[in-house]
C-alpha cells in the first residue's frame, strides 16, 4: 500500500485545511479533525474535489481520549498514517500583568499540551509506518514579541519538544518538522482571546496586512518537508528575523522593547 496518510487537527479551516488541500492534490487520504463539524464538512468536499479522500472526525485536542480515539479511527479506516500534522491552536494577547491564569491555562492546554497529546497518541503509527511529524508552532516562539507571553510560551514549548523529539526519534526513522509562521491571512482571531480588545484589532491588522495565505504557507511546508527541512520558517522576514536573533539577540530585545512601549501607549490612548 502507498503511504499516503496524512492527519490534520485543526483542519475546519484557515492552514489545516489548506495543508489538508496540498497533500490531497498529491491523492492522499486525509483524517480530519477539528472542535468545528460544519467547516470540516467543507474541508472534506475541498479535499475531494482537489483529488483526496478521507474522513472527518470531531476532536477536541484537550481531551486525549478523543485523540487516542482519532488515532484508532485512522488504524481502523485507513491501515495507519504517515504524516500526523498538529495544527490546532488559537490566539492571545494581553501584557503579562493583565493575563490571568485562567487565560495561560487556557492557552498552554490548547496549543502546547494539546500538540503533546498529538504526538502521543499517534506516536504508535508513526513507529510502525516510519511516517513524519509535523507541529505547527510560530515565529511568537522563536521571537516573543510584547503583549502574548501566554502565546510566546506555549508556542516556544512546541520548538523545543519538536526539537526532542527529533533527536529521540530519528534511530526510529521517524522525521520530525516544525512550521514557525509569522502573521498570515487566517482566521485565527475567531478564536482569539485576552483583555483588551485594542490588541485584538492590532493582530487583526497584522494579519490583513500579509501579503501570504494560507495555501502558500501550505505549500511552502510540502515542498521544505520533502527537502527534508527540520525548522521551516515560510515568510522571508521571518528567516532574517531569525538569523540576526541568532547572531545578535540583544538587537532584537531591544526591538521587541520597543515594541513593547509602543503598544502601552496605543493600550493607554
Amino acid at each position: 500500500m502507498n503511504q499516503n496518510r496524512m492527519m490534520v487537527t485543526g483542519a475546519g479551516s484557515g492552514l489545516g485545511r489548506e495543508i489538508a488541500l496540498r497533500w490531497a492534490r498529491d491523492g492522499w487520504r486525509l483524517a480530519l479533525s477539528d472542535v468545528n463539524e460544519a467547516g470540516l464538512a467543507q474541508t472534506l468536499e475541498m479535499v475531494r474535489a482537489a483529488g483526496g479522500d478521507g474522513f472527518v472526525q470531531r476532536c477536541d485536542v484537550r481531551d486525549y481520549s478523543q485523540l487516542i480515539a482519532f488515532a484508532q479511527a485512522c488504524e481502523d479506516k485507513l491501515g495507519g498514517i504517515d504524516i500526523v500534522v498538529n495544527n490546532a491552536g488559537v490566539a492571545s494577547g494581553g501584557f503579562f500583568s493583565e493575563l490571568s491564569l485562567e487565560d495561560w491555562d487556557w492557552q498552554i492546554a490548547i496549543n502546547l499540551m494539546g500538540v503533546v497529546k498529538g504526538c502521543k497518541a499517534f506516536l504508535p503509527l508513526l513507529q510502525k509506518s516510519r511516517g513524519k511529524l509535523i507541529n505547527i508552532a510560530s515565529m511568537a516562539a522563536l521571537m516573543q514579541a510584547p503583549g502574548m507571553s501566554n502565546y510566546n510560551v506555549a508556542k516556544a514549548g512546541v520548538v523545543a519538544l519538536s526539537e526532542s523529539l527529533l533527536v529521540e526519534l530519528r534511530q526510529q526513522e521517524i522525521g520530525v518538522h516544525v512550521v514557525c509562521p509569522s502573521f498570515f491571512q487566517t482566521n485565527l482571531l475567531d478564536s482569539y482571546r485576552g483583555p483588551t480588545p485594542h490588541m485584538k484589532a492590532q493582530i487583526g491588522k497584522l494579519l490583513e496586512a500579509s501579503p501570504i495565505t494560507a495555501a502558500d504557507i501550505a505549500d511552502y511546508i510540502h515542498q521544505r518537508v520533502a527537502a527534508g527541512e527540520f525548522m521551516i520558517l515560510p515568510h522571508e522576514e521571518g528567516r532574517i528575523a531569525w538569523r540576526i536573533k541568532q547572531q545578535n539577540p540583544q538587537a532584537i530585545y531591544d526591538e521587541m522593547a520597543a515594541l513593547a512601549e509602543k503598544k502601552r501607549s496605543k493600550v493607554g490612548s
